[in-house]
């Protein structure tokens, strides 16, 4: 059979293991809420949400725009949040960078570290919407969780970069 053909100004197919590397990083990032840690405040960021973040601003070619729900499904069973609380959020937030994007002409490493801090508030402040009753006290945990959250990103956001240039052939 004949190829479709391609524009000469297309950006060429990501390699298939950068496009396998992205969704596993984040699954092994999602898992990270398995690991024993002993508090009476949960600090600890959503490692795959940041990973989730990080790929899509880095790199969006390697995620499809409906990969945010499967992603944020295997993130709904492995941290114990209500089922299709993640895939809700997930999606909305992927949807609203893939907008962003588009309105964007350029963008810089500030901008890219203020569009993933805000994906991660909304995140983590709709979970906690779904999750959490009203009236429970959690604001200054979930406001401590997002300024690490938000302070982790540049690590995760260097950790995808020197992956996709492994992946690359």
């Amino acid at each position: 059979m004949n190829e479709p053909l391609r524009s000469a100004f297309a950006e060429p197919e990501p390699p298939l293991r950068s496009r396998r590397l992205a969704p596993l990083t984040v699954m092994i990032g999602s898992l990270a809420t398995l690991v024993p840690v002993v508090s009476t405040v949960p600090w600890l960021p959503p490692l795959g949400l940041i990973l989730l973040a990080g790929w899509r601003l880095l790199r969006s070619d390697v995620l499809r725009v409906w990969a945010a729900a499967p992603l944020g499904l295997f993130d709904d069973l492995v941290s114990g949040q209500p089922l299709g609380s993640s895939m809700l959020l997930w999606g909305m937030s992927f949807i609203a960078l893939d907008m962003l994007d588009m309105r964007l002409v350029w963008r810089d490493f500030w901008q890219d570290w203020l569009l993933a801090s805000g994906t991660i508030a909304f995140c983590l402040i709709g979970g906690r919407l779904i999750a959490a009753p009203l009236g429970a006290h959690v604001d200054t945990a979930l406001a401590l969780q997002i300024a690490l959250s938000a302070a982790l990103y540049p690590v995760i956001a260097r950790m995808c970069f020197a992956l996709d240039a492994k992946g690359r052939p």
